[in-house]
C-alpha cells in the first residue's frame, strides 16, 4: 500500500490538488485503475493531513449484463458514499445514432453526466484514475493523430461548471496498479459485448480505434477490440 501512496502523495503535494475541506468525487468504472484510485484515496482519507470528503460515482453506460454491487460492497467497507448514475450513453450512440466514431461524443456525454452528478452531490473536485502510463500515450497519439505536443494536466479547473478535475495516480505506473489491484482482490466490474455476449470481458481491456479512451469510466468501445 505505502508503495502506491507515497508518490500518490507527492502527486497531490506537487501539483495541489486537495484543500482542507474538499469533497472529491471519484469517477469509479469498475476498471482496475478506478478501483485502485477509490482505495488508494479512502486511506489517505483516514491518514492525510488534509481533511476532505470522499464519494464515488460509477456511470450506467446501459450495456447488458453489468454488475456493480461488488463495487457497492467495497465503497461499503471503505465508508465511502456511493452512487450509480443510469444513462441511456450506449443507446443513444449506438442504436439511435449509430456512431461508427463513437469515442469523442461518447467521451464528452459521460464528461457532462459525470459533472452534473458531482454538483448534484455537493462536490467541487472530480478525481480520474490517469496514470503515468496513460499521459505518455496521450502524448505520443497527440503527436500522431494531431501533430501537436500535448497531454492532459494533473489539475484542470472547469469554469463553467466551477469543479477541479484531479488526477492523483500520475506518478504511478500501470504495472504497479495492476499488481496492487490484484494483490489487493479488487472487484474489477465485466461487461458483456454484442460480438461475445457469452464472454466476460473485464472494464479496462478494450481499445478505441486510436488507442485506449483516455477516460477511466469507458475503457471499451461497442464491438471492442480486446488488447
Amino acid at each position: 500500500m505505502q508503495k502506491l501512496l507515497s508518490p500518490m502523495r507527492k502527486c497531490i503535494r506537487d501539483y495541489q490538488m486537495l484543500s482542507p475541506g474538499d469533497r472529491v468525487v471519484a469517477g469509479v468504472s469498475g476498471g482496475k485503475d478506478s478501483l485502485a484510485l477509490l482505495r488508494l484515496l479512502a486511506e489517505l482519507r483516514e491518514h492525510s493531513s488534509v481533511p476532505f470528503e470522499l464519494m464515488a460515482v460509477t456511470l450506467d453506460l446501459g450495456y447488458e449484463a453489468m454488475d456493480f454491487s461488488p463495487v457497492a460492497d467495497l465503497c461499503a467497507q471503505l465508508n465511502v458514499p456511493y452512487t450509480i448514475q443510469k444513462t441511456q450513453i450506449r443507446e443513444i450512440i449506438f442504436d439511435i445514432r449509430k456512431e461508427e466514431n463513437p469515442c469523442a461524443l461518447c467521451a464528452k456525454m459521460r464528461r457532462g453526466i459525470l459533472n452534473d452528478a458531482a454538483l448534484a452531490l455537493g462536490a467541487n473536485k472530480v478525481a480520474l484514475g490517469h496514470h503515468y502510463d496513460d499521459a505518455i500515450e496521450t502524448f505520443m497519439l497527440s503527436m500522431i493523430y494531431e501533430g501537436r505536443i500535448s497531454s492532459f494536466l494533473p489539475v484542470t479547473y472547469m469554469d463553467r461548471t466551477g469543479l477541479t478535475l484531479i488526477r492523483p495516480m500520475l506518478y504511478l505506473h500501470e504495472k504497479t496498479i495492476r499488481n496492487f489491484v490484484e494483490r489487493e482482490n479488487l472487484p474489477v466490474v465485466h461487461i458483456q459485448t454484442g460480438r461475445q455476449q457469452d464472454q466476460r470481458i473485464p472494464v479496462g481491456l478494450w481499445k478505441t480505434g486510436r488507442g485506449t479512451c483516455r477516460l477511466e469510466h469507458c475503457r471499451f468501445r461497442h464491438d471492442g477490440v480486446r488488447l
